[in-house]
């Protein structure tokens, strides 16, 4: 309910700012008020709204992963033995820790946690799988899935 409350409350000049600032975080604020036909200084003022507000949660430069040598993107599933507290706690914090992991999400279905994880290489799969995940405790099953070809990577969310 809140949430949808906070969305209610971006105009059209928000938007605007927020889709701009997704497609070239670097703009300076004179393009940005250019961008969204508003003056410099109204458009700062409503940048550091967007900011305080937790809109916009950091600024980032997204790295090209093959280029950096990490050519193995995978999925991976993984299933807790059981589900008490101190165990899930246990995994997520394994995870957090883990700067392969680029995402964690806890999920519904077969599997309990869907990792997507980059790494340079199948032995580095190999090590991760037996020296990192495996001996997390309450780790029941593993099913991990290679990419072959990333079509759509994307952070950007589709405001309307």
């Amino acid at each position: 309910m809140v949430k949808e409350i906070q969305q209610s409350l971006l105009d059209d000049v928000d938007k605007g700012i927020l889709r701009a600032l997704q497609h070239e975080g670097r703009l300076s604020n004179v393009d940005l008020a250019r961008a969204v036909h508003l003056s410099p200084p109204a458009t700062h003022a409503r940048l550091r709204r967007l900011e305080r507000e937790g809109y916009i949660r950091h600024y980032t430069a997204v790295l090209d992963r093959e280029k950096t040598g990490y050519d193995l993107l995978c999925f991976i599933h993984v299933s807790l033995q059981m589900h008490q507290l101190e165990q899930v706690e246990k995994f997520r914090a394994a995870t957090r820790q883990m700067p392969e992991v680029l995402e964690c999400h806890h999920i519904t279905g077969e599997y309990d946690y869907l990792l997507k994880v980059a790494l340079r290489n199948r032995k580095d799969l190999e090590r991760f799988l037996v020296d990192r995940l495996t001996p997390i405790p309450g780790v029941a099953r593993i099913h991990t899935s290679l990419v072959l070809t990333e079509v759509k990577a994307t952070t950007a969310l589709p405001l309307e």
